[in-house]
């Protein structure tokens, strides 16, 4: 998304070592799931790590060849529902944006909780409230939850303290 503002922000992403330990987590996740991580989904995935911040669907297009070119939009599109359905990448529909899951170690299912600054786009993965406790209220009502993401918007640190 980048910074909207005129002061400087941490928004690194994963690169070398830790971006090859997520891909090879993101592998074995797969694996276990009896699904494969072909060569799209895992580029996909990869940029999404090395941004470090959510990214729009039309810039991983433009990004997606390591030559330049770009992707046809349904090879990144097929991708992401790929690695939300396991729980690689969140969509963050407020922002239209996706971002990959905080957790790179291939950790469980989870509801996803985002933290998202209106100054800059920051955005930050938290612990969301309790899977048990909204799957049960949603089975109260009638529904199967497939996923669940939260977000709040408001003010980063960087962007409080400058303003």
């Amino acid at each position: 998304m980048g910074s909207a503002c005129d002061h400087d922000h941490d928004l690194s992403g994963l690169h070398g070592g830790a971006l090859a330990r997520a891909l090879q987590a993101a592998e074995r996740r797969a694996a276990e799931s009896g699904e494969r991580m072909t060569a799209p989904r895992r580029r996909v995935l990869a940029l999404l790590l090395e941004a470090g911040e959510p990214v729009k669907a039309y810039d991983l297009i433009a990004r997606f060849g390591e030559d330049g070119q770009a992707a046809k939009p349904p090879t990144v599109y097929r991708a992401l529902e790929f690695l939300e359905k396991l729980g690689l990448a969140h969509r963050i529909a407020s922002i239209s944006a996706y971002v990959a899951c905080a957790e790179h170690d291939g950790g469980s299912a989870h509801a996803a909780a985002f933290l998202i600054c209106d100054c800059c786009g920051a955005t930050r993965e938290i612990s969301g409230p309790d899977q048990g406790v909204i799957d049960a209220a949603a089975a109260d009502a009638g529904y199967a939850i497939a996923r669940t993401t939260i977000e709040a918007h408001g003010r980063c640190g960087a962007c409080r303290e400058a303003g």
